[in-house]
């Protein structure tokens, strides 16, 4: 068995639809992602099931899709991933608003500006969106790109600065997997 495949089979043995997986996605624009939030992890998704095999609905380059678990984990940089689940559980009925979101988005643009307020996506937004339309509540932390740096005082101003083609728009409003690991109703439930 490869290590991937190990890394699946012990994350399914812990694994209800809901749960968000976040992983550190070996890539320079991910790295920066985790650096500027004083984070490990750089990426995040929703576990669903389809047809008894399990799947992470994500927003992702270039579009929001559904990805087989075994697809996702490969993704992580040295194979570390973190499931956290709702602290008071997902009805059946929850569940099927959140999978009903989830196929709402399906197909919508990836936002490389990770604007919030915008009507594409990228992997925290598209999370927080599909757990707030089944829960009702607000998780994470939605702030502007001024409040973030200003918190992460490693953040790699001149990157981002470049990123934005040489004016950070600090007004910017956005929303970080690190703000979804790090809210305490979110409780860990695997960590490799």
């Amino acid at each position: 068995m490869n290590k991937t495949h190990l890394i699946s089979t012990a994350v399914t043995e812990h694994l209800k639809e809901g749960d968000l997986l976040f992983i550190a996605i070996d890539s320079f624009l991910y790295r920066q992602v985790a650096q500027g939030t004083g984070s490990w992890c750089s990426h995040v998704g929703v576990a669903i099931q389809q047809h008894g095999r399990w799947y992470v609905a994500e927003s992702a380059i270039p579009k929001v899709r559904i990805t087989p678990l075994d697809k996702f984990i490969a993704r992580a940089k040295s194979g570390r991933i973190a499931v956290h689940r709702f602290n008071k559980g997902i009805s059946d009925t929850q569940l099927s608003v959140l999978k009903q979101a989830v196929q709402s988005h399906l197909g919508k643009w990836y936002h490389l500006g990770f604007n919030y307020d915008d009507k594409r996506m990228f992997c925290s937004k598209f999370a927080a969106l599909v757990l707030e339309s089944a829960l009702d509540i607000k998780l994470g932390e939605v702030e502007t790109l001024e409040q973030l740096i200003t918190k992460n005082p490693q953040a790699n101003v001149g990157f981002w600065r470049c990123w934005y083609l040489g004016f950070i728009p600090w007004k910017r409003r956005t929303i970080t997997p690190e703000s979804l690991l790090k809210d305490p109703r979110l409780l860990p439930v695997f960590n490799h």
